[in-house]
């Protein structure tokens, strides 16, 4: 994919380069707005011997301090080794991957004031899949994502540590056969590297294409399900949704409805008028957490297509200006929001596992058919109330703390990037717990296909894209009543339904 002038980019037209590997390149075009960028910034500092932030000055607190013509290069190498002090697991490779893509993309608007071979540079790394270990926990999510995006950008100086087809590299004594040459970095070059919003960002975009797969699974899961559990289909009717006119209600119940269509006649003949809402409120549910995704991507996708580190070069107007693009309150705000949007998908899945073992609608308790010697899934549903109250207290926002720094020059931050690390694992949990409600769908599923014998008449509920998602399913993990260690089913379970 070629990065090209004047236009905006979409996630998902820049997925590919993500989780396919797609080679990214910058037009000329590009080039030359990057070169107009840097020469104006060099012209500048010529003219006007007077300080500019981060250009000849310290950072953050220290920006009175004004350093010399001749240590500017220190300078900037200095700021990438001090700033690298991020501390926990390293973030995974797809999300490592998105902060080089929106780094370059950045950079290349030609406001920051950077030379072509830096964004050479970070797309060699990108290009070639060595991923520079980012720990997970350090940034505040304003002043830029620092920690990450200073551990990010070590490889450029020939330190720190790549990860390459599994193998956890060195930097420093393996430049050769990385095939990285050390960067000197220029005035402001450093300072453009740390400062920005990459790491929220690239964990927001990561969370979306997830969150989109886990949808599109769960939206099955909770229709077999209801299958399981003899809901009526009415509740899925158009009519309901357009009368309310929310757009994420519609589409989740026309997405329904494709795995468990409409069947007034069936529903005729059940015996129970309406069902609990865990099943007749899935829409609204579902919908309510689409319409906070949609949300969140129309925030995200102005952050990535802007410039978000300080200060910015505008050669048009003879400027450089200080300002605070690097503050990440919109995408903090977001994360939190997707923090509750997802943990709810985990919420009502547990509902449903409750009520498929509650020994209703023709189902056995526990879906045991020798209850008392046997508990059945009894212990499937205590995990995951756990995994639900595990999400529930993350979804605390992180986004309504701030905590001073850099000696009060830093006194408001967002906390974005600890908002993302909490809804990457809320993520987990929701997969966890859907895990365990495609356990008890399949096996209530297959209780009822042994008592209707010949007059099984599974195939009139759900859809038979819905029908085949089950036997896809059950050909790795064949429905059983027989007591077993669940633990091993659900960790399977999970792998098969989210890889």
């Amino acid at each position: 994919m070629k990065i090209e002038l004047g236009r905006r980019y979409s996630i998902q037209e820049l997925a590919p380069i993500v989780y396919q590997n797609e080679v990214m390149e910058l037009t000329p075009e590009v080039r030359a707005l990057v070169r107009e960028g840097r020469s104006f910034l060099e012209d500048k500092i010529q003219r006007e011997n007077r300080p500019f932030y981060g250009i000849n000055t310290g950072f953050g607190e220290l920006c009175h301090v004004q350093v010399g013509h001749d240590e500017l290069e220190t300078l900037q190498l200095n700021l990438i080794r001090s700033h690298a002090c991020g501390v926990g697991p390293a973030v995974k490779d797809s999300v490592v991957r998105w902060m080089l893509v929106l780094k370059v993309l950045s950079l290349s608007k030609g406001l920051s004031g950077v030379r072509a071979v830096v964004l050479d540079s970070l797309l060699h790394l990108l290009n070639r899949d060595l991923l520079p270990e980012v720990p997970e926990t350090g940034s505040l999510g304003a002043s830029g994502d620092l920690a990450p995006l200073a551990h990010l950008c070590l490889p450029l100086i020939g330190e720190g540590v790549i990860f390459r087809n599994g193998d956890r590299i060195d930097v420093a004594t393996n430049q050769d056969k990385l095939g990285l040459a050390p960067l000197t970095l220029m005035e402001k070059e450093g300072l453009a590297l740390l400062n920005g919003t990459q790491y929220m960002a690239a964990m927001t975009a990561d969370l979306l294409h997830q969150g989109d797969r886990v949808i599109d699974t769960m939206l099955h899961i909770a229709s077999c399900s209801s299958e399981a559990f003899e809901a009526h289909t009415e509740f899925l009717d158009p009519r309901i949704h357009e009368a309310r006119g929310q757009l994420g209600q519609i589409e989740a119940a026309q997405r329904l409805r494709v795995c468990r269509p409409l069947n007034p006649e069936r529903d005729a003949a059940l015996s129970h008028v309406q069902d609990p809402y865990s099943f007749r409120c899935m829409p609204q549910v579902f919908g309510a957490t689409l319409d906070s995704m949609r949300h969140v991507r129309e925030v995200l996708e102005r952050e990535i297509n802007g410039v978000t580190d300080n200060p910015n070069v505008f050669p048009a107007s003879d400027a450089i200006l200080i300002g605070g693009n690097f503050h990440g309150q919109p995408l903090a705000f977001g994360l939190d929001q997707l923090k509750v949007a997802y943990s709810e998908m985990a919420n009502i899945s547990e509902r449903r596992i409750f009520l498929l073992l509650s020994g209703k609608r023709n189902l056995p308790i526990f879906l045991s058919e020798n209850a008392g010697l046997e508990s059945g899934l009894m212990i499937a549903q205590y995990t995951a109330a756990a995994l639900v109250n595990r999400c529930k207290n993350l979804c605390l926002p992180a986004s309504m703390d701030s905590i001073v720094s850099s000696n009060g020059q830093e006194d408001h931050v967002s906390m974005g990037a600890n908002a993302g690390v909490e809804t990457m694992q809320i993520l987990e949990f929701v997969e966890e717990v859907l895990a365990v409600e495609m356990i008890c769908a399949s096996q209530a599923l297959f209780i009822k296909e042994k008592g209707a014998g010949a007059q099984n008449d599974l195939s009139r509920g759900l859809s038979p894209l819905c029908l085949n998602f089950l036997e896809e399913y059950r050909n790795e993990i064949p429905p059983s009543t027989a007591e077993r260690i669940l633990s091993k089913e659900m960790r399977k379970s999970r792998q098969v339904l989210f890889g």
